[in-house]
């Protein structure tokens, strides 16, 4: 297992958390990098709520010096917007800063954004030259198979990214079409890979140390992608980790480790955001935490029903006793 370098950047290894709106904030990332994440990745952010200096948007922006290398992920469909805020934006303590021309969500793609930029090549192709222009970090962009079964142009946008100054491309492999349905097509991100010489970076269905060797070796791509399947689940990386240099994965945690692990990310929770939406965030996380577990709708209402850390924390502790 070797290392990936992104322009001037260079991760540890190339097992990356995905950017995940409401998941990827600092304290989640925090917890995937220090099970082992070569890079974790920023929830998206809105190029033109920097613009307009919108309140909520400075806590996504939030950073911490012990989580890099970490991408930074902006959206929108000005060109020059988007190369404004770049430029803008390039003293924040961020690594890489990523394109998402892969947002599903209908209010996103209703604006022309995330994945409604690939019907649009041309357009995406601008944005991607004029952020490149405007930032002195390297620039990356996420895309998907394409908008629909009929308009499957991942390697277009590729190529065009390359072409633009992107310095790597991730590519999840459905359309916008399937959001998160069916299973990710893994021979779009080798032909991906086959079209262009900077780095690929596989997405889709990586749910397990074996899947990510599969990936790797069935597409040729460069790194690999986890997004959904970290959610609840931070040692996923430590796992891909040892089994793709040594070809064994360690123990899955045990009941003590996972508590730990729980309480650990609550008390993060709680030092960046306060209590009151600590806990309010921190019932979903729990949720995904217990998946699987006899009883867990009956877990989830009493989970979903404490309003303070210590209530939560001694829940936690009597789920995993």
């Amino acid at each position: 297992m070797g290392t990936l370098r992104i322009g001037n950047v260079t991760l540890e290894n190339n097992v990356i958390l995905a950017p995940m709106a409401g998941v990827t904030d600092l304290p989640f990332r925090l917890l995937c990098k220090r099970q082992g994440a070569g890079m974790v990745c920023m929830e998206m952010v809105s190029a033109k709520a920097i613009l307009y200096k919108n309140r909520n948007t400075e806590d996504l922006l939030r950073i911490s010096p012990e989580e890099g290398p970490v991408s930074l992920q902006l959206f929108g469909s000005d060109p020059g917007i988007m190369g404004e805020i770049a430029e803008q934006i390039q003293n924040r303590p961020f690594d890489i800063l990523d394109i998402n021309m892969g947002c599903p969500v209908p209010k996103v793609v209703n604006n022309g954004e995330g994945s409604a930029l690939m019907k649009d090549p041309a357009l995406a192709e601008e944005i991607i030259r004029r952020v490149v222009r405007a930032s002195a970090k390297p620039v990356t962009v996420k895309i998907r198979k394409g908008f629909d079964g009929m308009n499957e142009n991942a390697v277009e946008l590729a190529k065009r990214a390359e072409q633009a100054g992107a310095a790597a491309v991730a590519v999840h492999g459905r359309t916008r079409e399937q959001f998160y349905s069916g299973r990710a097509d893994w021979e779009i991100i080798r032909k991906v890979k086959e079209a262009v010489a900077i780095p690929v970076i596989g997405n889709g269905d990586v749910d397990s140390p074996e899947s990510a060797a599969r990936m790797l070796a069935e597409t040729g791509c460069d790194g690999v992608m986890v997004g959904r399947a970290a959610r609840g689940n931070p040692w996923i990386f430590r796992e891909i980790v040892s089994y793709l240099e040594t070809g064994r994965a360690p123990e899955r945690p045990d009941e003590e480790e996972k508590r730990a692990r729980i309480l650990e990310h609550a008390r993060l929770m709680l030092a960046h955001k306060g209590e009151y939406t600590a806990v309010r965030e921190m019932r979903k996380h729990v949720s995904w935490y217990t998946v699987g577990y006899p009883g867990s709708a009956k877990l989830r209402g009493k989970i979903n029903a404490v309003e303070s850390m210590e209530a939560l924390e001694e829940c936690v502790r009597e789920i995993f006793r």
